[in-house]
């Protein structure tokens, strides 16, 4: 009987572990030996190279400029949609009126596809008939060229992954705020706290589980920003929205050079677990679990 259970378990668990190891652990090991040789998987020939290609990655200006441009965007992205997701899940945590829809209408940022969302921000930040442009021009601002300014490009992108990521957070800090005891609020009300001190000193540290796990996931998706870029700008103008890894894919898909890219994206690995390692040891520090 004992055999037979576990016959059925592993038979049902195969496909699942098959598939994992087929699309998940093969293309990791595979990628790791490429970013050793010179492969440009059109041809049988891929000598070893060793560390050339990682070598190659200190001398690359344009992967200087990537990870800059990573960072920046990281910077401004992560604490952004994390301000305007708490926001607007303090604003809708009420008993108010049609609150379910207002809640559902903050969500379906997350529903709507990267493809919908870049073609609607391209429409807004046209330089000649976008929305954006025409109420600038009421208040005197002259025309921007947003998307095609390479010193603008980079933060229009911004303000998009902003917008369709902030659902997400107001799901997230929504739930954790419902969780916060109303004893607390009370007991704090009744001692004279103004709201503002009540958030504070008491809601706000109880929320910092899942600004902890806000602030990794966002992060981890920032280091892999390349739907909008890809969508909105392909890295241009003038490489002013060339991240880490459409620069991956340019140098994979465009230019064929996939031992080099395979180099990147095994560099941008290592930058995603420093970074998340680092999250975690001070984020511990700041983060208060209720017993």
């Amino acid at each position: 009987m004992v055999a037979s259970e576990q016959f059925a378990g592993w038979a049902f668990v195969t496909p699942g572990v098959a598939i994992i190891l087929l699309f998940g652990a093969v293309p990791i090991v595979w990628s790791a030996l490429m970013s050793f040789q010179r492969s440009n998987l059109l041809t049988p020939s891929t000598p070893f190279v060793g560390l050339k290609n990682y070598r190659q990655m200190v001398h690359d200006p344009i992967v200087g400029q990537a990870i800059g441009h990573t960072l920046i965007y990281t910077v401004l992205f992560v604490p952004g949609t994390m301000i305007a997701g708490l926001f607007l899940a303090v604003a809708m945590n009420r008993k108010i009126r049609f609150i379910s829809f207002y809640r559902t209408v903050a969500y379906a940022t997350m529903a709507i596809s990267t493809i919908s969302e870049a073609i609607v921000f391209i429409w807004l930040f046209d330089p000649s008939y976008g929305i954006v442009n025409y109420f600038l021009s009421l208040v005197g601002v002259p025309q921007q060229q947003f998307l095609n300014s390479p010193s603008q490009a980079l933060y229009v992108i911004v303000i998009m992954t902003i917008w369709g990521w902030t659902g997400f957070a107001v799901v997230i800090y929504l739930a954790a705020l419902q969780g916060v005891p109303s004893a607390l609020l009370e007991a704090a009300s009744i001692d004279g706290c103004t709201p503002w001190r009540t958030f504070r000193r008491i809601t706000l540290p109880l929320l910092s589980p899942a600004s902890l796990f806000l602030a990794v996931w966002l992060t981890i998706n920032a280091l892999q920003l390349f739907d909008e870029v890809y969508l909105s700008t392909q890295g241009g103008p003038l490489n002013a929205t060339t991240v880490l890894v459409y620069y991956l894919y340019d140098q994979a898909f465009v230019n064929f050079n996939f031992g080099y890219a395979s180099a990147i994206a095994y560099f941008l690995f290592l930058i995603i677990l420093v970074v998340t390692a680092i999250q975690f040891r001070v984020g511990r520090r700041f983060t208060h679990y209720r017993s």
